[in-house]
C-alpha cells in the first residue's frame, strides 16, 4: 500500500496531480485541497490511497490524513466507488462531512453530482453507525457549521441546493462563510 508520497509537483492535469518522486512521476487523482497544497511549492507531501483493480492501480491523493480516512470509510458504503468517494471528499472539509453524517443531513450528499437520494441516505445510515458518537465540530462564533451558513446564504439568494454546493466546492473551504459566498458569487 502506498500511503504517502513526498515529491516535486511537476504538473496538474484534469486527471490529477503529477508528483516526481525520485525520478518517477506518479499520477495522483487528488482533492482540490491537495492540488492547492502543491501549487507553487518545490516539494509537497500528499497522503495517498492505492486502489487496486483487476485492470488498474489508481492513486488517490489528499491534503491531510482526515480526508484519506473519510475516503476509505466512504468506500465501505455499498455502491460508492473511489471516484464518487473522491467527489464527496473534494466538496467539503472532512469535519463538515462527518458532521453532516452525524446530524443525518442526507441533503448535503445529494447536492454532490452523481449521488441520488437513496445513495445519500445509505451514506448517512452506514457511516453514522461507524462514526458512532463522534464529536460534532461546531463553529464557536455562530453555533453552526461555516459551510452550512455559506450554503444556506446562497440558497436564500436563489441557488438550488446542488448549485450552492457546486459553487462552494470551487472556493477555499478555510475562508469565513461571508468570503466563501462572495467568491462563489463572483465565479458565477
Amino acid at each position: 500500500m502506498i500511503a504517502r508520497l513526498r515529491g516535486k509537483p511537476v504538473a496538474s492535469t484534469p486527471e490529477g496531480l503529477v508528483l516526481d518522486v525520485g525520478g518517477v512521476g506518479y499520477l495522483v487523482s487528488a482533492t482540490p485541497s491537495a492540488v492547492r497544497k502543491a501549487d507553487g511549492v518545490d516539494e509537497v507531501t500528499v497522503e495517498t490511497y492505492l486502489h487496486v483493480r483487476e485492470d488498474a492501480l489508481q492513486l488517490y491523493g489528499f491534503a491531510e490524513r482526515a480526508e484519506r480516512e473519510l475516503f476509505v470509510q466512504l468506500l465501505t458504503v455499498n455502491g460508492i466507488g473511489p471516484k464518487v468517494a473522491l467527489a464527496i471528499v473534494s466538496g467539503s472539509p472532512p469535519a463538515e462531512l462527518r458532521r453532516a453524517i452525524v446530524l443525518e443531513d442526507a441533503a448535503r450528499f445529494q447536492a454532490i453530482p452523481g449521488i441520488g437520494k437513496k445513495t445519500a441516505e445509505r451514506i448517512v445510515l452506514e457511516l453514522k453507525e461507524k462514526l458512532g458518537d463522534a464529536p460534532v465540530p461546531i463553529s464557536s462564533a455562530t453555533g453552526t457549521q461555516p459551510h452550512l451558513v455559506a450554503r444556506d446564504a446562497l440558497v436564500e439568494l436563489g441557488y438550488s441546493l446542488g448549485e450552492a454546493e457546486q459553487a462552494l466546492a470551487a472556493v477555499d473551504p478555510e475562508l469565513p462563510p461571508e468570503e466563501r459566498v462572495r467568491q462563489a458569487l463572483k465565479a458565477a
